[in-house]
């Protein structure tokens, strides 16, 4: 079938956080797509709006069963119901478990660079955030596991927040990786917390492997953040599940999702995931092979087009990660440039810790509006380059 993801959609004047932006210029820096969800879903959401009655939903039978089969077929991970509990997002979900699970004071290890709202979640609630940055030689992306270690022996770290696939590199993570984290976090009597909301978002012809999935360390001493939200663009109906096999644990995270009041779903949020799960199969495959048709046409552009940039290969997210290392002065400077000469709006790497040098830019969107970024890249990349031989 063809799901059209070459249309343009005027996301202009619609309360957007990404197109909110000035006339002319170009957003592609927060992650969420510029393509029409599933046709199942709108089916589905628009069915049930005509009813008119938006009154208090429940979450149903179906909803449970939709994660479990989703789990079971596309993953190989077999979840048992009681294991989920219904969230509004995972950002939500990880600013609760960390209220929850840690006391004011402690110590949460995060791999740098990673997903800026991650800071967010620990500093705003009183916890400290203790970086293990990862690695780059120049092609991929890999862990320090001797000083992870150091940083999880610290008798103050309480909870490692783990990203997988990893945002903004791109990293799907490897079984052996995830179990050697699971044993560290188990040895020193840490908690995993494990945000895999980009799990469906991945190079087709490979796969993530989910954290709980890989051993009975990494089952019982974890809990799991998903949601269709990023594969199906839902963010704005605010649903996601949380996955906690230990029952005492998933005691506690529920009562603490309970008492932050972000337990119960809208009337969309309740549908939407069954949906997505249930017949967006075919639309998501469909994507997929879009958006990496997009990273190819985009890696193939910057190497022949643009000195001084290199794209950082990724098997997962649709975001690409810019090593602008060989520019002039910061990437903080850079990235400013780019949009006020050319209107391409960029996320800075700095933002998300350990990203100095790099840039990170959204390819979720049809192909005529990534050419047209990557040509602003290019001029803007000329006239940077001229303006910084005079200045730095």
């Amino acid at each position: 079938m063809d799901f059209q993801f070459d249309e343009s959609v005027d996301r202009r004047n619609t309360g957007s956080m990404k197109w909110d932006v000035a006339k002319g210029e170009l957003p592609m820096w927060v992650a969420d797509m510029d393509f029409r969800t599933a046709p199942g879903i709108i089916e589905k959401i628009t069915e049930r709006a005509t009813q008119g009655v938006f009154g208090y939903t429940v979450v149903t039978d179906e909803w449970y069963q939709a994660y479990q089969t989703w789990w079971k077929k596309r993953h190989d991970f077999e979840i048992r119901k009681e294991w989920l509990v219904f969230c509004t997002g995972v950002v939500p979900a990880i600013s609760s478990i960390v209220r929850k699970v840690t006391t004011v004071g402690e110590n949460v290890v995060v791999l740098t660079p990673v997903y800026n709202i991650f800071f967010n979640s620990i500093l705003n609630n009183g916890r400290n955030v203790l970086e293990s940055r990862l690695k780059y030689d120049g092609s991929r992306y890999r862990i320090d596991l001797d000083d992870l270690e150091e940083k999880l022996s610290d008798p103050q770290t309480t909870l490692f927040i783990l990203c997988n696939p990893h945002n903004p590199v791109g990293k799907i993570w490897e079984r052996e990786t995830l179990e050697r984290i699971g044993d560290l976090c188990s040895k020193h009597h840490v908690l995993v917390l494990s945000d895999e909301i980009h799990c469906d978002i991945t190079e087709p012809g490979w796969e993530y492997t989910p954290f709980a999935s890989v051993s009975e360390n990494c089952r019982t001493n974890s809990i799991t953040c998903v949601a269709p939200t990023k594969a199906f663009n839902l963010a704005g109906l605010q649903t996601a599940a949380v996955i906690v096999p230990d029952d005492h644990l998933r005691h506690k995270v529920s009562r603490g999702l309970n008492t932050d009041e972000v337990a119960e779903p809208n009337v969309f949020a309740a549908i939407a995931p069954i949906a997505a799960f249930t017949c967006g199969g075919e639309w998501l495959d469909s994507l997929r092979n879009y958006l990496w048709e997009n990273r190819a046409f985009a890696e193939e552009y910057i190497k022949k087009e643009i000195k001084g940039i290199s794209p950082v290969s990724a098997r997962a997210t649709y975001l690409l990660w810019l090593d602008c290392r060989n520019m002039s002065g910061s990437s903080t400077q850079f990235c400013h440039f780019i949009r006020s000469h050319s209107g391409l709006y960029l996320s800075d790497g700095n933002e998300y810790r350990n990203g100095e040098g790099f840039l990170r830019m959204n390819l979720a969107c049809p192909r005529q509006q990534v050419e047209d970024g990557l040509k602003r890249l290019k001029e803007s990349v000329a006239a940077y380059e001229s303006l910084a031989e005079k200045q730095f």
